[in-house]
């Protein structure tokens, strides 16, 4: 396998299952012809919720940024996904656009489908809700997906292009 070939941890957050775009946003993955290897809709529990919002996101980023988060990932079912592809950390974070909705351009997931800032969210108390999580970068991926998938829930196949590209 190519070193350019990577997995990602994607997880489309309880405020895009509630809003029922799931659809809309894993075709967009497709089109650019990343291939879903791995796909469950999961209710977190508050420990998976930790793990996954873990020390190191209360050191960046503040106690209150890490509750409001995990708050939110507790809200309702999480549809996670694990997306492999050329350089797949990279484009998957490109492709859902920066954190801060507001922000995000237009043609990116959040630029698209979710408005608010941060401004708004901290004088509501609550989390940003923007859509979609992935992977900050490699090491966070490998670390993620282990988190949310056993190995026997990520599949090896060949999708049609790459069968016509070799």
């Amino acid at each position: 396998m190519s070193v350019h070939i990577e997995k990602t941890l994607v997880l489309l957050k309880p405020d895009a299952v509630q809003r029922g775009i799931m659809g809309k946003v894993i075709t967009r993955f497709e089109d650019v012809g990343l291939k879903i290897i791995g796909m469950k809709l999961v209710q977190s529990d508050k420990d998976m919720a930790g793990e996954h919002y873990d020390e190191d996101v209360a050191k960046r980023r503040g106690d209150h940024v890490r509750n409001r988060a995990m708050d939110l990932l507790l809200s309702g079912p999480v549809l996670a996904m694990v997306i492999e592809g050329v350089n797949a950390v990279e484009n998957v974070r490109k492709m859902c656009g920066t954190t801060e909705p507001m922000s995000a351009p237009p043609g990116t997931i959040r630029g698209d489908f979710s408005h608010v800032s941060y401004g708004h969210c901290d004088e509501k108390e609550i989390a940003i809700r923007n859509i979609i999580h992935a992977s900050g970068d490699k090491e966070y991926a490998k670390k993620e997906i282990k988190i949310w998938f056993t190995p026997e829930e990520i599949f090896d196949y060949k999708a049609v292009h790459e069968m016509h590209t070799r």
